[in-house]
């Protein structure tokens, strides 16, 4: 695929008459010339270049500092993100761009000092990739805005980094763990996050409200995540994540469980309270469950990790794709076989005697 064509540029095409045209748009104005050959066309075109003016850009531009482009570029960002993403960006903004490059010209913001950058953080390629990307969208906000005529870090090489998937217990050694831990105050939770798939986050939002033992099925509709010591609750970012799910016994039992102790507790509209009445912390969840997976010697696994084994066994036992999706709330089924590519089946012996029933062999 053809890269994204640099301001002063210029392309060359065939037109359907045989001839050959080239364009040149400088300023918002663009000039075709044309020829009978491509290199005729073409030497016209280089003609145009060495006339052309420069491009224009504001002209407060030496003014502006790469600070004054990061606030407003997470202005913009702000209403369409949700608030832990934002939170994320602006921090990755203020913890390791402004301190950096903060006070520099737009106008001096050069390919050589972004790379001297990321170089920092060789030893943290995720690090050095967030840099990269949060710097590069910045800048595309400032080409558009006519703060710079290019994006210098187009002319950057993208920091690589490839996410090492975390090995995930084994069915049983999660029957383990849930039956060993049946009498700890966390184990409605536990079981909750491995026969569900729902996301921590969503798990702590839910109320009683979107509760059904009756029925056996609960209703996701927000997340709450702590944000410099805040909860925030939030609606899903997609339609996908507002879903009902169904749940076998265990859970339902679990959750009974759980309604008698919160009325032992005197009561209170959430499925998993803290000690103030607010969302019970991720952190504790989290740090308990480590702590639980050591006194039983099971590998360590994380609350989120449940969702990921979860989503695994469904795809291994032979789900279909878009039910694991559609359980797991993600935007579509492509984001489900991005992220679980290794769970799915390698055995294609199916498909051979799939195609044997349809065509079939004489013997």
């Amino acid at each position: 695929m053809a890269g994204r064509r640099s301001p002063g540029e210029g392309s060359i095409s065939q037109r359907k008459d045989g001839r050959w045209q080239a364009s040149l748009q400088v300023n918002g104005q663009r000039t075709t010339v044309y020829g009978k050959t491509r290199a005729e066309a073409a030497a016209k075109l280089r003609i145009l270049q060495r006339q052309a003016p420069a491009p224009v850009v504001n002209l407060t531009l030496g003014k502006r500092t790469l600070n004054d482009l990061l606030e407003a570029w997470l202005e913009t960002k702000a209403p369409n993100l949700k608030p832990r993403t934002l939170a994320d960006y602006r921090h990755t903004c203020e913890r390791y761009l402004s301190p950096a490059l903060g006070t520099m010209p737009l106008s001096k913001l050069t390919p050589e000092r972004i790379e001297r950058l990321l170089a920092c953080y060789q030893d943290h390629p995720r690090t050095a990739q967030k840099l990269y990307l949060r710097l590069s969208q910045a800048l595309a906000l400032a080409v558009r805005w006519g703060w710079l005529a290019s994006n210098p870090c187009e002319r950057v090489d993208a920091p690589r980094y490839r996410v090492r998937r975390k090995e995930l217990w084994a069915p049983e050694q999660l029957r383990t763990f849930l039956d060993q831990t049946r009498d700890h105050w966390l184990h409605p939770l536990w079981v909750l996050l491995s026969f569900s798939g729902i996301r921590l986050g969503e798990a702590l939002a839910l109320e009683w409200q979107d509760v059904d033992l009756a029925k056996g099925r609960i209703r996701i509709a927000k997340s709450v995540q702590r944000i410099e010591g805040q909860c925030v609750t939030s609606e899903p970012k997609t339609a996908a994540g507002v879903r009902g799910i169904t749940l076998p016994g265990e859970v339902i039992e679990a959750l009974q469980r759980q309604a008698l102790a919160r009325l032992a507790q005197g009561g209170g509209p959430l499925v998993f309270m803290g000690a103030k009445g607010d969302p019970l912390p991720a952190t504790t969840v989290q740090g308990t469950m480590r702590r639980a997976c050591k006194r039983l010697g099971l590998p360590p696994m994380t609350p989120h990790g449940l969702r990921h084994l979860h989503a695994s066994i469904l795809l291994a036992e032979g789900l279909p794709i878009p039910a694991v999706s559609q359980r797991l709330g993600h935007a579509n089924s492509a984001v489900t076989m991005a992220i679980y590519a290794h769970a799915i089946g390698k055995d294609d012996s199916a498909a051979t005697e799939a195609i044997e029933r349809a065509i079939g062999t004489e013997r």
